[in-house]
């Protein structure tokens, strides 16, 4: 039976659906999995940082582009924080100077030097690919699609929370000033997905549209899957 065919989910059953997609979530990628348990070499970790920030760098550019799609102006007003929370704010110190300043902390606890990290020179093609994908997908797809890819942050806590818990034992090497970005995420992602959520739930409304958007979630999980089998290829030591 084809979706068109199908009763629409309810709000609640919609939500459980797009959720229920966390069991694909790369928390549980093999790689991930040996990261957050102690199990990566220094080299390792610093290919994990230097390539993952190839996709914090694009985030900023992924949300321009669904503002620049959007046509309704209290979603832009809620939207643009997104490219604050990562490029910065006000005087750019502290908490304000953004997510990719502290994620320059962490390479640099982690022996990268600011400007490696800068010059994305460590940059694997495969990762390459995957980021420049999502920001595609963000210009040519509705804003209210974008949007929903990026619902992928209902299961960004806990892997935060993991790497908080878990890195100072495994990794005492690192500076402990290096992880304030995943505990700075870990408030941020919930405002995040309450919006996500909203937008979503309100403009998916018939079966077929739900199952556009749990295929839409499941493109941006099979995009951060893939950034890790990149990486775990190309940094097997």
């Amino acid at each position: 039976m084809n979706a068109a065919d199908l009763p629409p989910w309810s709000r609640a059953e919609f939500e459980h659906q797009l959720r229920t997609q966390g069991k694909n979530y790369h928390i549980h990628h093999p790689f991930n999995v040996r990261l957050n348990s102690g199990q990566c070499s220094p080299a390792q970790i610093r290919g994990w940082v230097a390539n993952r920030f190839y996709y914090q760098s694009i985030i900023p550019l992924k949300d321009g582009a669904i503002l620049s799609n959007c046509t309704d102006r209290e979603t832009r007003r809620r939207w643009i924080a997104r490219i604050l929370d990562h490029d910065g704010y006000d005087d750019y110190q502290g908490d304000a100077a953004g997510g990719m300043e502290a994620w320059t902390q962490l390479a640099l606890a982690v022996g990268l030097s600011r400007d490696e990290l800068w010059s994305l020179e460590h940059v694997l093609p495969g990762v390459r690919f995957c980021c420049d994908a999502y920001v595609n997908f963000a210009r040519r797809a509705p804003w209210q699609e974008g949007i929903c890819s990026s619902l992928t942050e209902m299961f960004a806590p806990q892997i935060h929370k993991q790497r908080l818990a878990g890195w100072p034992e495994h990794y005492p090497w690192i500076e402990a000033s290096g992880l304030r970005y995943f505990r700075s995420r870990i408030p941020l992602a919930q405002r995040d997905v309450d919006h996500g959520l909203e937008v979503t739930l309100d403009h998916f409304r018939d079966r077929t549209q739900q199952q556009r958007a749990v295929d839409i979630l499941q493109f941006k999980l099979d995009i951060l899957w893939s950034m890790l089998d990149a990486i775990e290829k190309g940094n097997p030591t």
